[in-house]
């Protein structure tokens, strides 16, 4: 694991290069979108993530940014053949979202990384290069999403990654947002695009009309 770790960091990029960082876990019933999977079923549910973010993929990816699957679990990941075999992949890691979305802040070379799931269907490169920009004049960056979570983080990282960094955040709740913020004292920060992402079969059918 940590040989591969040490091959797929290299294939990362330069130094202080904008990374755009997709959180994915592999596309298996029951193990993926289960609130949609309640839904509508978990095989369907897993089929719609697998094929929702081969699409993101082929539209977010730009030479802009370096583009690195964060995937989970991580053996299985790290080896798996569902994923585009050209984009360097590094493993989530164990915890609760936060723990996981802090330590890939803290593993990436120096330089702006944002962070997104695999199930914003609207999410363009026009979101991902506003998101970068506002880092410009702000330490992070937040793209909201009209249930109080967020589609999108960012950190400029030109200092320390704050150790209270995504902790005792109240996740799919009304109010992670606030709360994610609130783990960055005394951090500039800046809200882009508000976008939809997909939990349930509801939000399938707001996306379809």
């Amino acid at each position: 694991m940590g040989v591969f770790c040490a091959i797929t960091l290299a294939r990362v990029g330069a130094p202080s290069r904008q990374r755009l960082v997709v959180m994915l876990k592999e596309p298996r019933p029951g193990r993926v979108k289960t609130r949609l999977g309640s839904d509508i079923g978990m095989v369907p549910a897993a089929w719609w993530f697998r094929h929702q973010t081969a699409r993101l993929l082929r539209r977010i990816e730009d030479p802009r940014w370096d583009l690195i699957l964060a995937v989970s679990p991580d053996h299985i990941g790290l080896n798996s053949r569902v994923w585009p075999a050209h984009l360097p992949r590094i493993p989530q890691g164990g915890g609760s979202l936060g723990d996981r979305m802090a330590r890939i802040m803290r593993r990436m070379p120096p330089g702006p990384v944002c962070i997104i799931g695999g199930d914003i269907p609207g999410v363009t490169r026009a979101h991902i290069a506003r998101a970068f920009g506002a880092l410009g004049d702000h330490g992070a960056v937040f793209g909201p999403a009209p249930d109080g979570g967020y589609w999108l983080t960012g950190l400029k990282r030109t200092a320390a990654v704050p150790v209270s960094l995504y902790q005792g955040v109240r996740w799919s709740s009304a109010h992670a947002l606030r709360d994610s913020i609130a783990t960055l004292p005394g951090v500039r920060v800046a809200l882009t695009d508000t976008l939809r992402d997909v939990d349930t079969a509801a939000d399938l059918e707001i996306r379809a009309h």
